[in-house]
């Protein structure tokens, strides 16, 4: 049998140069992803949960040092050594779509100036909450809810400050990179912070709502008188453990909790289940945060809805309060 070549220095420089250009474009990547996010979206990240923030000054950190090592010269490396290099870059790339991907939409006006205190709600920002407080006698029955996926939190403080300025408490929570799963626990944490409150309605928009629908059914089903969704649906049969009252708030013209996904939940609700569609309304207009890729085209203008979608908020709660 013919022997094969042996491999020679030169190969393995001419190995090791591809690999060090393809590491510090993956680096030269994840700066521009980090700019382009702190360009666009500066008021999502400073406003949203810390960790993102965290996570993008990492990356930056992270892509200068790639870069740097992916620039030197090395000496001949083993083929372990290699695959392991290999594998690096492959995460690294990952993780530059993953930063990409959780890019928040902003919110805009007019959730921006709702988010200002006046004579009768005060409103107070921490790094994991939002909340918004009557300043005179309020009810003992409060608001907490969960932003729709990658949304600022505080695109909904429009839509919800009616809640308050009818007398109840309302608290937004700030999600770990804008995903509501990962703040399961925030509901028992808002509980402790806040042992005044008699009841909850437990509430949220989209991906949002779904977790607020675990979280009203779940441990802490006792503590939650209501359960409201914003353009949501549960994603399981929670008939058996839910004891809240349930109102469910939908859009005609929504193209991502449609009015289908929204009828076909009817079966994990139960019976006494309210559904009021807003017609004409789309996803992105039960918050201020822009239009959402997927979405469907509205009918009616935002302040309608908003208005529309706000009054029957109100009158849920006032009604769970009773």
């Amino acid at each position: 049998m013919p022997q094969q070549p042996a491999e020679t220095p030169a190969h393995h420089d001419a190995r090791r140069d591809a690999l060090s250009w393809i590491g510090l474009a993956v680096a030269v990547a994840a700066l521009v992803v980090v700019v382009w996010v702190c360009v666009t979206e500066w008021g999502g990240v400073v406003h949203g949960h810390p960790a993102y923030a965290i996570a993008l000054a990492a990356t930056a950190l992270g892509a200068v040092g790639f870069g740097a090592i992916a620039l030197l010269r090395r000496v001949r490396r083993g083929v372990w050594r290699v695959i392991g290099r290999v594998a690096l870059i492959v995460l690294a790339a990952v993780w530059v779509g993953a930063i990409a991907w959780m890019r928040p939409h902003t919110a805009v006006e007019p959730a921006l100036s709702a988010m200002e205190s006046d004579s009768a709600v005060t409103v107070t920002e921490t790094a994991t909450r939002i909340v918004l407080e009557p300043t005179g006698a309020g009810d003992d029955t409060a608001v907490f809810f969960q932003p729709g996926a990658l949304v600022d939190p505080r695109a909904y403080a429009a839509v919800l400050r009616p809640v308050a300025e009818a007398g109840h408490t309302v608290v937004i929570t700030k999600q770990p990179f804008g995903i509501a799963f990962f703040s399961l626990g925030d509901f028992s944490a808002v509980l402790a912070e806040h042992p005044d409150e008699r009841a909850w309605v437990v509430g949220g928009h989209s991906l949002g709502g779904t977790v607020a629908a675990i979280q009203a059914s779940g441990d802490e089903a006792s503590a939650a008188a209501g359960l409201l969704f914003y353009a949501s649906y549960p994603a399981d049969d929670i008939r058996d453990s839910l004891t809240a009252a349930v109102l469910s708030i939908s859009g005609s013209q929504d193209g991502l909790a449609t009015p289908e996904k929204i009828d076909a939940s009817r079966g994990n609700l139960p019976q006494d289940a309210a559904f009021l569609q807003i017609e004409g309304a789309s996803h992105a207009q039960f918050g201020d945060y822009g239009p959402q890729s997927g979405d469907g085209e509205p009918e009616i203008s935002h302040d309608d809805a908003r208005a529309q979608i706000s009054a029957a908020s109100v009158e849920f709660v006032d009604a769970v309060s009773e």
